[in-house]
């Protein structure tokens, strides 16, 4: 709790007569009221009813202001930490409630202005001195002054504490949404978005953003507040609502500059993890390290969806390989490579003839025929079977993804 010789650095009330607080305690019913009154017309936050929570914490407030301002009036160097602790209390609730610190410093700027007017009335009947007239109005601009600051920094204090609660909701958002088909139901998946504060969209995008080697950098500022923001590792990982919208989007480009990025396809939010899944992906096959460094990039641009789920069942594709290319294992390095592109290229034809073998490859007619009878001798008439045709053009695939990636030059 601040020390009262902190809240009120000046202390004016001991240029005061302390008969003043006898003057004013009888009448803090009378000026509340008062102040009440002008209050609610000047100030539209607190137009409610009198018998309304807000008339309520309303009228408590100014009462309990005319209480210590006769309090400091008579004993100018009490102890005011009760006091102080209602104030800050006050703003907790005027942020809880909606309202703004505008709306309530508008308000004990009013009260100052009617309670220093009702003040020096007192004075005037009581006869008192007229140079009381002067230290009086800078005792309530004082006061009012400090009042207005505590109930502030509890205003601050709670909306810092709903800010954190907020952060640390769309972190919990953001880690449910990555978790996979796992979670989360549709159910927490909601409860989750209302305590984040975020309203679920219809798609969301996943973003992979990776400084480039050797640099770290800390999250960039100024993201929007609609994206979810996830550090993982060197990292950081991105939810994007609405990707197609455009808007949000370029906004995410523009502060991620100077970052590798990758994007994911747009899914439903429930589908979050798969879109971070090809992400993913992408990230870590040989293409990403071999392409030239744009620093945004959808991953479809990288690897084509097709290639990106072989990639995801790699073992069992190539446990397919083993099994339905085992056959040219013993053939010598080159003609096995040779053989397996034929077969990639008989498989992709439409009429699986010579003439269009050798145009796919840019080989002889003739070395298409040598190679295709070779094929031909090697797997027989499993190469009509429909179900060997698929499997081998998967597994064919698979294998050309876990090649490496040809060399820059």
């Amino acid at each position: 709790m601040q020390a009262p010789e902190q809240t009120f650095s000046r202390r004016p009330w001991q240029e005061l007569p302390p008969v003043l607080a006898t003057l004013i305690r009888p009448r803090i019913g009378e000026i509340a009221g008062d102040m009440v009154d002008v209050i609610r017309e000047e100030v539209p936050a607190y137009r409610r009813p009198l018998d309304s929570p807000v008339g309520r914490d309303l009228f408590g407030a100014v009462r309990r202001a005319l209480r210590q301002f006769a309090e400091l009036t008579e004993h100018p160097d009490s102890s005011q930490d009760h006091h102080i602790a209602h104030f800050r209390h006050l703003g907790r609730v005027e942020f809880l409630n909606g309202r703004t610190t505008d709306g309530l410093q508008a308000a004990f700027r009013v009260g100052a202005r009617v309670g220093s007017r009702r003040y020096a009335e007192l004075a005037r009947t009581a006869a008192l001195p007229p140079d009381v007239v002067l230290p009086l109005h800078e005792a309530v601009l004082t006061h009012i002054n400090a009042l207005s600051n505590e109930a502030v920094r509890g205003f601050s204090a709670a909306q810092s504490r709903a800010e954190g609660e907020v952060q640390r909701g769309r972190r919990a958002l953001a880690e449910a949404l990555l978790e996979g088909a796992r979670g989360p139901a549709p159910d927490r998946l909601r409860a989750l978005a209302a305590r984040a504060r975020w309203p679920l969209p219809k798609t969301v995008a996943v973003l992979v953003a990776r400084p480039a080697p050797g640099t770290a950098r800390p999250t960039p500022r100024g993201l929007h507040e609609d994206v979810l923001v996830l550090p993982r590792g060197g990292d950081l990982v991105l939810v994007v609502p609405e990707p197609a919208d455009g808007g949000l989007l370029d906004h995410v480009r523009n502060a991620l500059r100077g970052r590798r990025t990758v994007l994911g396809p747009a899914v439903p939010p429930a589908d979050a993890w798969v879109s971070h899944h090809c992400v993913r992906l992408a990230m870590s096959h040989p293409r990403y390290s071999a392409a030239p460094e744009p620093e945004f990039q959808p991953v479809g641009e990288l690897i084509p969806l097709a290639d990106l789920h072989l990639l995801g069942s790699a073992p069992v594709g190539r446990l397919l390989g083993d099994r339905l290319l085992g056959v040219l294992a013993g053939l010598p390095a080159g003609t096995a490579a040779r053989l397996a592109e034929t077969l990639d290229a008989l498989l992709m034809s439409w009429g699986r003839t010579a003439p269009e073998v050798a145009t796919a490859l840019g080989i002889h007619p003739q070395t298409a025929r040598k190679r295709l009878r070779r094929l031909d001798a090697l797997f027989g008439d499993r190469l009509a079977d429909p179900a060997f045709r698929f499997e081998a053009l998967l597994a064919l695939r698979t294998r050309a993804l876990r090649q490496p990636a040809p060399e820059r030059s």
